[in-house]
């Protein structure tokens, strides 16, 4: 008998070792190597046709002789999520959604399956029963009676089923749990993953269907399995937020057909996942009182602007080392701009503590925020609360000085919609003053917001 073939390879890149190592040495990643056995004999796909590297070759051409296909979508239904995609799914896209354990990616995409009228969807399971699908279809008061649920994780059996079901899309919950008999390797390695994707997007790519894969992340946050995973797909999706917290942000990390730029916000009730409209409503508190270490910054996600309330806390140093904590904010800007208020403006704050939070759960990277941070600390520090009828938008560099942001215009005018009386930009900025009524006051430099402010 043959003595089966092994190799040793990286379950975080994808690369082949001759033996094993404790590190890999193309990712750098440390205890990611595993022994898997490597059959020689050449894999027939699951789904028809010839497998890659063989069949009829493509013959170059000029790129004017191509012929050019209008872009049709198929709209989801959910207004957030055609959002992200840019418009609607792609026939023929492969999209691969990533999340926390728990965060609500398999309600997501179970809202989608039933939610699509007129459009035969096979909604794949490899993780729950057909009774427990139902179930949850019911607490989300829906079942749609175009929606086809299948509890099976062999690739050939699923293909089984699209050639006699013959969806108008295929969802696939999750790619971690599905195999292919000709590998030996378990589900969830590398080459399972690999190879999964590849027979699903020569699936898509030939029947014009899109397919959405649900992917499984690491510890670190990272979708697990080969990066090459995410070079394949077309689309890739990030559903990110605090499972204590109702809101949850889905954000694209890739997409061919659109902007990666805009984001889609949810709220988790009991009936599933709601789409939030208007953010800032419910980003903000009801009754935004006069209380000290508050600030409310005009950021921009995509070309959305929204309103989050930044909130700091200044304290002594108990234990000699001061703390510096934040959440949904970088500590790393964090303490740039505690140096730059220390350095520049006089302010002793390197004896205490400072904690910071963007209220909502969510995580802002955007520039714009630095001024209200800023605000929020000088205002918890001095026990002097900001008015509440006053935002922030505008970025503070190293040198102390006000910079200004992109598109201040949009961000002005979402402020007056709320219903704030005051807006704090760089005096750098362009702004069309006569499109806004709302009063602007505009600062240079990080002592002259504080005159301002206090």
């Amino acid at each position: 008998m043959a003595r089966s073939k092994t190799a040793f390879v990286c379950q975080s890149c994808g690369a082949v070792h001759s033996k094993w190592l404790g590190r890999c040495t193309a990712c750098g990643e440390w205890n990611t190597i595993t022994e898997e056995i490597v059959k020689s004999e050449q894999k027939v796909p699951a789904w028809g046709g010839p497998a890659s590297g063989t069949g009829v070759k493509s013959l170059a051409m000029p790129i004017a002789e191509v012929m050019h296909k209008s872009e049709h979508r198929l709209p989801t239904g959910d207004a957030e999520l055609d959002r992200v995609l840019g418009g609607g799914l792609v026939p023929g896209s492969l999209v691969l959604v990533g999340g926390e354990p728990g965060i609500g990616k398999s309600t997501l995409m179970l809202q989608l399956a039933l939610h699509l009228p007129g459009v035969r969807v096979l909604y794949v399971s490899g993780e729950e029963s057909p009774h427990q699908i139902r179930m949850r279809a019911e607490r989300l008061r829906s079942v749609g009676e175009g929606c086809y649920i299948l509890s099976e994780t062999s690739v050939s059996a699923i293909f089984d089923e699209i050639r006699r079901v013959q969806p108008q899309l295929v969802i696939v919950d999750s790619i971690q749990t599905v195999y292919m008999e000709g590998l030996e390797s378990a589900p969830g390695s590398v080459s399972q993953i690999r190879e999964c994707a590849a027979e699903f997007m020569r699936y898509a790519k030939s029947e014009d269907v899109p397919v959405l894969l649900i992917g499984h992340i690491t510890k670190e946050g990272l979708l697990a399995g080969p990066k090459v995973l995410e070079h394949m797909v077309d689309v890739v999706l990030n559903f990110e937020g605090d499972r204590h917290h109702f809101f949850r942000i889905l954000r694209a990390q890739k997409n061919r057909f659109g902007s990666t730029s805009e984001i889609g916000i949810y709220e988790m009730t009991s009936a599933g996942l709601g789409a939030v409209s208007n953010p800032s409503d419910v980003l903000l508190s009801a009754e935004r009182q006069s209380l000290s270490g508050n600030a409310v910054c005009m950021t921009l996600e995509g070309v959305r602007p929204l309103a989050v309330e930044v909130q700091a806390l200044v304290s002594s140093a108990v234990y000699g080392t001061p703390q510096r904590s934040a959440t949904g904010f970088d500590v790393r800007r964090l303490n740039m701009l505690l140096a730059v208020l220390e350095k520049r403006c006089g302010f002793r704050l390197g004896q205490k503590d400072v904690f910071l939070n963007i209220a909502g759960g969510i995580r802002v990277d955007d520039p714009a925020l630095d001024a209200a941070v800023v605000a929020s600390i000088l205002s918890s520090n001095g026990d002097v609360a900001l008015s509440p009828e006053v935002c922030l938008a505008a970025e503070v560099g190293l040198s102390g000085e006000v910079r200004p942001v992109s598109r201040i215009d949009t961000r002005i005018a979402e402020a007056e919609r709320l219903g704030f009386k005051e807006v704090v930009v760089s005096r750098f900025c362009k702004i069309q003053e006569k499109l806004h009524r709302i009063r602007i006051v505009q600062v240079g430099r990080v002592d002259e917001l504080y005159q301002k402010l206090f």
